[in-house]
């Protein structure tokens, strides 16, 4: 009777791999932005001469474009865009439940497409925004597209800070509600 060898272990796809060390740099990154943005000094251009502030926050930035891309597309592989974007397939039930228990005390889930991936979703959605925006802004460098990009660059910015916010408050919830159990 011959003895069945039992099947190898499937790797799971690159992206799926990948996606620690993509959500540490996309977080590093758009946090090291945010807390350089008050020592950068463009408007239509970078400055001459530019500075280690200017082209660090130039160079993270296409390094945050390139690396958020690439997370987003690990996030939305095999259906999973629907749990961080689930306005997208017309499903927010999940974020209702998760608001209406917020208000009853209860921590929102992390899972099932409901208000913390939403969050999730729209953070990566800023950090795309404001790293397409400001590369943009650098490839137009001296025209008059350059101001709009960047008002557009810095709306991006903004909403990312305040969606960074809400992302660490539902991790720290979480954190504090797992330690307690």
């Amino acid at each position: 009777m011959a003895r069945s060898v039992p099947a190898a272990p499937v790797a799971p796809p690159l992206l799926d791999r990948l996606n620690g060390p993509l959500h540490l740099a996309v977080a590093l990154a758009g946090v090291w932005l945010l807390a350089s943005s008050p020592w950068i000094g463009m408007y239509d251009r970078l400055p001459q001469p530019a500075g280690w502030a200017n082209l660090a926050h130039a160079a993270v930035g296409f390094a945050a474009l390139l690396a958020g891309a690439v997370y987003a597309a690990g996030c939305a592989q095999g259906g999973r865009w629907r749990q961080y974007f689930p306005w997208a397939g017309g499903d927010i039930g999940a974020v209702g439940r998760d608001v209406t228990g917020l208000v009853r005390g209860r921590l929102p889930t992390v899972e099932d497409g409901g208000l913390l991936p939403l969050i999730e979703g729209l953070l990566l959605l800023a950090l795309l925004a404001a790293a397409a925006t400001g590369a943009a802004w650098f490839f137009v460098q001296g025209t008059e597209a350059a101001a709009a990009l960047r008002e557009q660059h810095i709306v991006a910015a903004r909403a990312l800070g305040v969606l960074l916010a809400l992302h660490l408050v539902g991790v720290a919830l979480h954190l504090l509600d797992f330690v307690r159990d």
